[in-house]
């Protein structure tokens, strides 16, 4: 048995674990992002964006955790349809709401970026599309999970779903590639190192390393209370058969 199946079949062990990291990576995430945004708005204007630039430091982390989230449901629901875990279901379960959240700050904050820079606060091209499609894959999925009443079809069909759905990954990841775009390519990861000045490099870097320190957290409170959550039925069902 791999770590993370041994490690997501206790309980007990994850309970002991997630008690010190949740507030850890929320001081982490506070820190970074009080960083991030200072050294982010106190930098000069951009030659041609001037300061709208700067939804850039909202914006793109926001992006990144919209799918690393869905990466992290992906992961959780094939561990929970695999080896039956609840915890990993906990966890799938838990991360909808939070990568539905960054999602949509990605799409919202997108459209105000691409008032001033496009004219448009939208366009039907292969990345805002498939973004748009991950925003409703997780709502899909959260609709699913709540439309059943029986706990175990609940994980099962939720799983296959958000497997599914990872298949829009890669898709959004070089949408931009496949076709014609408004939306600028990769900065961070470009050929040859980052394709942007480090004025605003640094402060993006901290922005994305604050987001994804805060989805840490918030994950393990979620999760946590999943846990509790369940614990509390059984308990009620012991006692309502006893």
């Amino acid at each position: 048995m791999t770590w993370a199946p041994a490690f997501l079949s206790n309980p007990e062990r994850f309970m002991a674990f997630s008690r010190w990291a949740a507030p850890m990576f929320g001081v982490i995430a506070a820190g970074l992002a009080v960083a991030g945004l200072y050294l982010g708005f106190t930098a000069p204007e951009d030659y041609q964006q001037g300061h709208t630039v700067r939804i850039m430091f909202i914006h793109v982390p926001a992006a990144q955790l919209g799918m690393f989230a869905y990466a992290c449901l992906g992961v959780a629901s094939f561990l929970s349809l695999i080896f039956r875990h609840a915890l990993a279901d906990a966890a799938a379960q838990a991360a909808a709401p939070l990568g539905a959240a960054f999602t949509f700050l990605a799409l919202a904050t997108g459209s105000l970026w691409g008032r001033p820079m496009w004219g448009t606060w939208w366009v039907w091209d292969g990345r805002l599309t498939s973004v748009l499609v991950l925003f409703l894959l997780y709502i899909a999925y959260i609709a699913l999970r709540a439309s059943m009443d029986d706990e175990a079809k609940a994980a099962r069909a939720g799983a296959i779903l958000a497997l599914v759905g990872v298949i829009n990954l890669p898709i959004i990841h070089y949408s931009v590639e496949w076709w014609n775009s408004l939306h600028q390519g990769s900065s961070l990861f470009a050929k040859g190192g980052p394709a942007m000045s480090t004025v605003f490099l640094v402060p993006l870097l901290l922005m994305s390393l604050a987001y994804m320190s805060a989805f840490g957290s918030l994950w393990l409170v979620r999760i946590r209370g999943e846990v509790w959550r369940r614990r509390a039925e059984a308990a009620a069902l012991r006692a309502a058969a006893g």
